[in-house]
């Protein structure tokens, strides 16, 4: 069987992790975080980031700063993971969820303005399969109506908009480092500050709401209990992994864009034919090959292609099932406008096997078993 994912692994994960448990610091901020969040820093040019214990705390941190309150509204894609959702929900806030574009499944900038209302709070754009939304249009809304703009860039490392770096451009960007992604700590991800003035709040609230930083820094005599927070605090086990992948970040991205680039090139005739469609890159986005997906004629077109690919020892898969159209997006949420596209293209896109170190062999029996399916 050719599985969907493979976590990443260079070969010397397991050395650093030693190296972490001989200096006798595991329970985080010791020298792999550091190292981390410097390379994180220097490589994107964020103003400050923070590693957590996943995206979902780098999402639920932002929500703290931001200050998101019971009768809040955020506004998001329905197109995207429950985490993006539940960061702002289990502080009370209501989810506006508006259409998706075609082309690239990220939220429709031009829907999300007359969503807006007197509760609005935040816009959260979703950096699907690491390609960028139009966040100049998006940091321009939130600018004249007085929003933070908080970037889900779960999947978005090693991708730009416009030369930044997703998850640099609005107010706080969230990255994801868990085993699906081009790079993992297992269950890990990041906050990135694009302001530096959150940084001691950012401080407190990772910490259980403490001034333990300020503590350790000499900045106060003696730490406490400040603010809200929680543990959102990693290990430097996990810390340590990840160490290993950034070291060699660009050669994990070339392998994967070369495994997308096969992909592309092999199934271009089948889009050709109408078949299929395949990605699209906008030309002020560069993507990081995250994922390959192809987006068949219906829902009932793409269950038949996946069984037959499982038939042939390949597990592809489809993505997100709608969060308007689930129970608790029901009851926390609303969808502003028509679903146009929302529920439609999400039925029809199937991922393929993308990860570090897929064989070119693979690749190829993969494209010849598509084509196969599509000739019967």
């Amino acid at each position: 069987m050719i599985p969907f994912n493979k976590p990443p692994y260079v070969g010397c994960e397991q050395d650093y992790m030693l190296q972490a448990i001989k200096n006798n610091k595991i329970s985080g901020d010791g020298d792999f975080t550091k190292k981390c969040q410097k390379w994180l820093e220097e490589y994107t040019h964020a103003a400050k980031v923070l590693l957590t214990t996943s995206c979902t705390s780098a999402l639920e941190m932002s929500s703290l700063i931001c200050g998101i309150e019971p009768g809040d509204e955020i506004i998001m894609p329905s197109y995207t993971f429950v985490s993006t959702a539940n960061a702002f929900v289990i502080h009370g806030a209501k989810i506006v969820f508006v259409d998706i574009r075609p082309d690239t499944m990220n939220i429709d900038e031009k829907l999300i303005e007359d969503a807006i209302t007197a509760k609005t709070k935040a816009i959260v754009p979703v950096h699907y399969a690491g390609v960028g939304c139009e966040m100049d249009v998006i940091n321009d809304i939130a600018k004249r109506h007085n929003l933070f703009v908080i970037e889900d860039a779960a999947q978005g490392m090693h991708a730009t908009y416009k030369g930044r770096a997703l998850g640099t451009i609005g107010d706080f960007g969230a990255y994801s480092y868990h085993e699906t992604k081009n790079y993992s700590m297992g269950e890990g991800g990041a906050i990135f500050l694009n302001n530096a003035d959150y940084l001691g709040h950012a401080e407190i609230i990772r910490e259980k709401g403490t001034n333990r930083n300020q503590f350790f820094r000499g900045q106060v005599d003696k730490y406490t209990w400040v603010d809200k927070g929680s543990s959102f605090l990693p290990s430097e086990l996990n810390a340590a992994y990840l160490w290993a992948q950034l070291e060699r970040a660009d050669e994990i991205n070339n392998n994967r864009m070369k495994s997308w680039k096969m992909y592309r090139q092999g199934l271009l005739d089948l889009e050709k034919r109408g078949d299929i469609s395949l990605p699209i890159i906008p030309k002020e986005c560069v993507h990081n090959a995250h994922m390959f997906y192809i987006k068949v004629k219906d829902l009932d077109v793409r269950t038949k292609l996946l069984n037959y690919l499982k038939e042939h020892e390949i597990l592809g898969v489809f993505h997100y099932v709608p969060l308007h159209s689930s129970e608790a997006g029901l009851k926390y949420g609303r969808f502003h406008g028509t679903d146009r596209y929302t529920t439609s293209e999400s039925e029809r896109l199937l991922r393929l096997p993308m990860y570090y170190g897929l064989k070119e062999e693979e690749i190829h029996y993969i494209i010849d078993c598509v084509y196969r399916f599509f000739d019967m």
